[in-house]
């Protein structure tokens, strides 16, 4: 079985590839996404995709056999709140990869009653329309401490060999007062640029970067709150090479991008 690799991925805002978007500002991301499973070396067994959206006191994992939606955005169309994703849960991989982290010193379970939210049906639904592979949903913990969650991520390093495809869902920019606004776009280049940099570094070097990622150039402005961001950790800390940035594009005037650790 052939090692795949982590993704950091941009999950968009609430259901944007979903509905009409007359200016194009989704258009690049959606192709992105589309275009993930062509990416791999082979097709995953399952999918594990660590939210923006989820935080408990500890790590969780999505342990139903057939998780429900959580539609968890407001203020969208009606038609937004009927889309279906139905790929099946994991029992087995949510029990596995609670033990790994209880293994590495962290609490962790798997939650039978917990569902997709819209950081994990949006993104795979694009990228998995057809929604046959198993997914499980992760948690960050509530400490949203970087360390913490890049220690998370070498725990669960072994997913990768038995066919497991490690996601972080997020976006490298999320300052809501931020999106549209021309005085965004000088610091979120300036932060994509050092998270550029950082995540194309060694596994050390990338950690130890990541770690102090707040006093990055433009850092506390385009991560007002950091839970957007730590799911890269969990990703950039499941993989021992490099990083390579696989997709980048000015979206609502900010620089949003994607990265894939090997």
């Amino acid at each position: 079985m052939t090692r795949q690799p982590t993704f950091f991925i941009p999950h968009g805002g609430g259901p944007c590839f979903f509905m009409p978007d007359p200016q194009g500002n989704w258009t690049s991301m959606e192709a992105f996404l589309r275009s993930l499973p062509e990416r791999l070396p082979e097709p995953p067994k399952a999918i594990l995709v660590v939210s923006g959206h989820w935080e408990t006191q500890g790590f969780a994992f999505t342990g139903a056999a057939q998780p429900d939606l959580l539609f968890d955005y407001y203020g969208f169309p009606e038609h937004t709140y009927e889309l279906r994703f139905d790929a099946p849960g994991s029992p087995a991989l949510a029990a596995r990869a609670s033990q790994l982290l209880r293994d590495a010193g962290f609490a962790a379970a798997p939650d039978a009653q917990r569902g997709y939210d819209h950081g994990v049906f949006v993104p795979l639904k694009v990228s998995w329309p057809e929604a046959q592979v198993p997914v499980v949903e992760m948690s960050l913990d509530r400490s949203l401490d970087p360390a913490l969650h890049l220690a998370a991520g070498r725990a669960l390093a072994p997913l990768r060999d038995e066919g497991v495809l490690i996601v972080g869902s997020g976006m490298s920019f999320h300052n809501m007062r931020g999106y549209g606004n021309p005085a965004s776009t000088e610091p979120s280049l300036a932060f994509d640029a050092w998270l550029t940099e950082a995540a194309e570094a060694d596994a050390a070097t990338r950690a130890e970067a990541l770690t102090h990622w707040a006093e990055a150039p433009g850092g506390r402005f385009s991560h007002p709150r950091e839970e957007h961001l730590l799911p890269l950790m969990v990703a950039a800390g499941a993989a021992e090479g490099a990083g390579e940035k696989v997709y980048s594009d000015l979206v609502l005037k900010t620089a949003i991008s994607a990265f894939r650790f090997d």
